[in-house]
């Protein structure tokens, strides 16, 4: 008996999936954060190269993935099915347990598969310099590498706490020619100001994309690159998605009863989720539930409604689940999810009841991950560790009811340069 389906190379989706000409509601336009008209191509191409933007908005549903995208997804992907049959087993529980394992790519995480077509995009239309922001080093870390190799110049702004907790983000990505700040920081003029008033300003996203804008912005040889929430991000990470369908097909199951995700601003959630949302739209009986911290409860608790995606106000204005633009997060480890906003795509599938949202506070979530960790062996990422409390509580309701059920969730990432916030969960100094 096999407890890990992994598919040939030749295997890799040849074509990304576009959900949101199925959605039964609309996505509403982005509208330009100075007129609050909808934003045109021309208003976004000063920021993104226009494969991208035509990707943003585009009513196809499928759409092809480059060669030379493909020959660089072939490093890692496809990646591993497993079904985590130690954790079924210490938890007593009919069900079973299936994840998709992404922490095999160069930067332990799910975020190379967007940023190898962003980086590639870019290149492709001339353009040699890209900025970004990144919370746990996560995204800076795969663009970084995804610039390495498309010979790109990459400035990272990361959220100032996290670049404290975690320094090894910042060697990795300077492993890989990668140029790393804290943000807030002194070369924006957002940055300055933020700085004047609170020199101890632990950052957020929103702030740190409000400099990787700004940076942008004012040079014309730099592209700005975002890691989660635009359709075109979640479009790349479909991949995940259309290689877990085909894998459970080999494990004998055509679908399963609930997919989970962690969810910050969307990106692996949907890269897992998306290709099945379709079967749900289309009538079938599969839930998916994205998983947030109980510190920056956005789906669970922010409002439906047009805001920024940044502090400065400088990004065009998206319609989705949002705590407010100037919401600053607590200092939790999970980085990648304090994230004031949601995509607009996730936002809709919870605000249609197509997906569910639960927010779990940070020691449960820890609990979970040393448990998946002396069971399974692998040391979830703190915002991968999300989706594990809720499968094992799936698992658990499962148990308790006498129900068999098929658990999928994404191992989006692993925590081996997260160990300072093991550390503090062994030792009694993490707070929720």
């Amino acid at each position: 008996m096999t407890d890990r389906w992994v598919l040939d190379q030749s295997a890799i989706p040849s074509a990304w999936f576009n959900i949101a000409p199925s959605l039964p509601e609309p996505l509403k336009p982005p509208l330009h954060p100075a007129t609050g008209e909808p934003a045109g191509p021309e208003d976004l191409a000063p920021l993104f190269p226009m494969a991208l933007i035509e990707q943003e908005m585009t009513p196809q549903e499928w759409i092809d993935i480059p060669g030379e995208v493909l020959d660089v997804l072939r490093i890692w992907r496809p990646t591993p099915l497993v079904r985590a049959t130690r954790l079924e087993a210490a938890l007593g529980t009919p069900a079973k347990i299936f994840f998709k394992d992404e922490s095999v790519s160069p930067a332990g995480s799910h975020k190379p598969n967007t940023a190898v077509p962003q980086a590639f995009y870019n290149k492709a239309e001339g353009i040699p310099r890209l900025s970004t922001e990144t919370g746990a080093g996560q995204w800076g870390s795969a663009l970084s590498f995804a610039g390495s190799q498309y010979d790109l110049e990459v400035q990272v702004y990361m959220v100032a706490v996290s670049y404290k907790q975690k320094p090894y983000r910042r060697v990795l990505m300077e492993t890989w020619g990668g140029s790393v700040v804290p943000s807030p920081s002194d070369l924006t003029d957002v940055g300055k100001a933020v700085l004047a008033e609170n020199p101890d300003h632990p950052g957020s996203l929103g702030l740190a994309i409000s400099e990787a804008i700004e940076d942008a912005v004012k040079r014309e040889d730099t592209h700005y690159s975002l890691g989660s929430v635009l359709n075109h991000v979640i479009l790349h990470q479909t991949v995940i998605g259309l290689e877990a369908k085909d894998q459970l097909r080999l494990a004998g199951i055509e679908s399963p009863d609930v997919v989970i995700g962690a969810c910050g601003g969307g990106s692996n959630l949907g890269g897992i989720s998306l290709p099945f949302a379709k079967d749900r739209i289309e009538g079938a009986d599969v839930r998916l539930l994205a998983v947030e911290p109980e510190s920056c409860p956005t789906l669970t608790q922010g409002r439906y409604e047009y805001d920024f995606g940044d502090v400065a106000g400088m990004t065009p204005k998206l319609e989705m689940y949002t705590l407010g633009h100037d919401f600053v997060p607590p200092p939790i480890h999970a980085g990648g999810l304090r994230y004031h906003g949601d995509s607009p795509i996730i936002s809709n599938l919870v605000k249609n009841g197509l997906m569910e949202a639960v927010a779990y506070p940070q020691g449960k979530v820890f609990e979970a991950a040393v448990q998946f960790a002396r069971t399974e062996g692998l040391v979830p990422a703190p915002e991968t560790s999300h989706a594990v409390r809720a499968a094992i509580d799936e698992a658990l309701d499962a148990k308790e009811k006498g129900e068999e059920r098929v658990i999928l969730f994404n191992y989006s990432g692993h925590g081996l340069l997260d160990l300072s916030a093991y550390d503090d969960y062994l030792n009694g100094r993490l707070s929720d």
